[in-house]
């Protein structure tokens, strides 16, 4: 159906995917331990919407570009680098808030939140290159309407994701509800979110393009 093969294989393989353990996955920890659950579920629908803005890229061709281009991807790849290192560095220079204990925490802003989680997931070439390896292979090359397909997959994939995620931000924030009563532990753990994403971003800054 829509040009779709082995849909069943598809899912399992996506869910499989999903729970591996990646770069995706260590940002939304980071958000959730440091900043709670809130921040996490806000974090993971970021994420969700960076996987359906690839999945749209590579629907309609663009992600090709990436493919083909060595210089579109290393530009993508250095501002992806940059834009984890950038809140790493933020996180690392936050001052704690032990000053006084009747203090009211700061507000999170989950629009930031939100826009960090799209543009950490949009600014990562590696899965846009993913998106144009794994999905034709459950598309029948045959099927004139291609791009309906890569939608139908897409949104697939990335309604597993936002499951899985969803819950393991609800559930690593329960870490943050017990660390957080203590503000020493609190600061510790906002230089530890920040060391992750400096660390995020070397690795994706040493990627290399492959396809297979």
């Amino acid at each position: 159906m829509f040009g779709i093969i082995n849909y069943w294989a598809f899912l399992l393989a996506g869910i499989l995917l999903n729970i591996t353990p990646g770069s995706d996955t260590m940002y939304i920890l980071g958000r959730s331990i440091s900043q709670g659950k809130q921040a996490g579920m806000v974090s993971a629908l970021g994420i969700a919407t960076g996987t359906l803005v690839h999945t749209i890229f590579a629907a309609i061709g663009l992600s090709v570009i990436l493919a083909q281009s060595a210089m579109a991807f290393t530009i993508v790849k250095y501002a992806g680098a940059a834009y984890l290192i950038f809140l790493g560095v933020k996180a690392l220079l936050s001052k704690s808030s032990t000053t006084s204990e009747t203090a009211a925490p700061p507000k999170i802003s989950l629009q930031r939140i939100y826009l960090s989680g799209i543009l950490t997931n949009v600014l990562n070439p590696k899965v846009a290159l993913f998106f144009l390896a794994f999905l034709p292979q459950f598309i029948d090359p045959a099927y004139t309407s291609n791009t309906l397909s890569f939608l139908l997959l897409g949104i697939t994939f990335v309604t597993t994701g936002l499951v899985w995620c969803t819950c393991l931000a609800v559930f690593s924030a329960r870490l943050s509800d017990y660390f957080t009563q203590n503000p020493t532990i609190k600061s510790y753990l906002d230089k530890a979110t920040g060391f992750v994403f400096i660390l995020l971003g070397i690795k994706l800054a040493f990627t290399k393009k492959q396809v297979c």
